[in-house]
């Protein structure tokens, strides 16, 4: 079990060449629209769009717990932007009518 401290947090513009590297170790495309980043001992190991839920992470690293708490991070942010609501709104909507 390692025990060093993960960091998330959203990337900024100063960390386009840190996510360019990611995406390269990853031999994956970069990712589009806002992006969440986890570090390790300071060094960026894996990132996650927050926009398609694609993530990049370092091979070379164990970072299966850095992408599981930037998916995490994601969903959290998703509902709290409401992108979840309008869904559970409209089942509320559609059992109800279904119950009259």
């Amino acid at each position: 079990m390692n025990n060093s401290h993960i960091t998330i947090r959203a990337a900024g513009s100063t960390d386009a060449e840190t996510l360019r590297r990611l995406a390269g170790l990853d031999s994956a495309p970069g990712l589009p629209g806002r992006v969440l980043l986890a570090e390790q001992d300071g060094e960026a190991v894996a990132a996650v769009s927050l926009e398609t839920g694609t993530a990049n992470a370092n091979p070379f690293r164990p970072t299966a717990e850095a992408v599981r708490l930037l998916m995490q991070r994601r969903y959290q942010l998703m509902r709290q932007g409401a992108d979840v609501a309008p869904a559970r709104s409209l089942l509320r909507r559609l059992v109800a009518g279904s119950a009259r």
